[in-house]
């Protein structure tokens, strides 16, 4: 069976000069590492053998790969134009390079949402990416902003997803919750807090009115969203009136969200999942290299489920929305 995963990452030499991580954030690529059994910092630089002998040690034949949190998000529009363009190119060098093996999603410079819309225009249409993948707010600034909307009809038009990815939680938010918890800030719990009221913002700006077409990708099984749907929806039915949309706000979790496996392979989670989603909606996916290949595949590999579904999580759903 082909398998097709769909978050992971990689990083350049210029946002790692240019990025300093704020105070009070703590994740320790140290540890990790141990823990998994390799370098992150040095995974995170390679495009090409060492990248395709760990997808071939685990048996993945394809990974789609995106610019590693926190992308050009955290910057001021000119230098998030030149990390996006500098990422994208070096991207469509490994892609050209493997081309059976690597694709990628664009990254933008949100911070100028003209500018994003030509590079996301130029990803797709000139160099083959798949979409593009966004790391989380901008720099404080949420994308339920209409100033970013430009983006999200970009990305209809050309009929490509948004894969919205966690970043470092909004500052107010890292003070007041996570000070003197840095430990808990990032992918133990703030990352998905972050991510999952971002998206539900979205929705409830009317977005998806907007753009009805528009597929939004969230990992870690939909960042707890699945979990949360009923309970969502029952508490909000008025709101959603009052604010015109045009759906109740469980239709638009269903019908413009997709989610991957990324980074949470725990079955009584992916269950839920699957039963509030469906299999038509949840993709797998990694989250190399913060996240063991390997650790993944073999998660994988004893899921009860149909034959069919797995194949529609493996690769079939993947080929469908990115067309890989």
């Amino acid at each position: 069976m082909r398998i097709v995963t769909l978050e992971d990452h990689f990083a350049t030499s210029m946002m790692r000069e240019k990025f300093v991580f704020p105070r009070g954030f703590e994740f320790n690529y140290a540890e990790r590492g141990a823990y998994l059994g390799y370098d992150i910092p040095s995974e995170l630089l390679d495009l090409g053998e060492k990248r395709i002998a760990a997808m071939d040690a685990a048996g993945i034949d394809l990974q789609v790969v995106s610019l590693s949190m926190p992308g050009a998000e955290a910057f001021d529009a000119e230098t998030a134009i030149a990390i996006a363009t500098d990422a994208n190119d070096r991207l469509a060098a490994a892609t050209n390079a493997h081309p059976k093996r690597l694709a990628g999603f664009a990254s933008i410079p949100t911070a100028s949402p003209t500018a994003a819309v030509k590079e996301l225009e130029r990803a797709v249409t000139k160099l083959g990416f798949k979409g593009a993948m966004i790391n989380g707010h901008v720099r404080g600034e949420f994308l339920d902003d209409r100033k970013y909307w430009p983006i999200f009809e970009c990305a209809q038009a050309l009929d490509v997803p948004i894969y919205l990815h966690p970043t470092i939680p909004h500052p107010a938010v890292l003070k007041a919750y996570f000070e003197g918890y840095g430990d808990l800030c990032a992918p133990a719990w703030g990352f998905a807090m972050d991510t999952c009221t971002h998206f539900l913002r979205l929705v409830f700006s009317g977005l998806f009115d907007a753009c009805p077409r528009l597929k939004m990708i969230l990992g870690h099984l939909g960042e707890g969203l699945p979990f949360w749907i009923h309970r969502l929806n029952d508490h909000t039915l008025s709101a959603a009136k009052r604010r015109g949309l045009k759906k109740r706000p469980e239709q638009y979790l269903r019908e413009n969200l997709v989610v991957t496996t990324s980074g949470n392979f725990f079955t009584p989670a992916f269950i839920c999942t699957l039963m509030a989603l469906g299999a038509d909606n949840i993709m797998f996916s990694v989250d190399w290299p913060y996240e063991s290949n390997r650790v993944a595949i073999d998660w994988l590999s004893h899921l009860q489920i149909s034959d069919h579904d797995k194949e529609k999580i493996c690769h079939l759903n993947a080929e469908r929305i990115l067309r890989v």
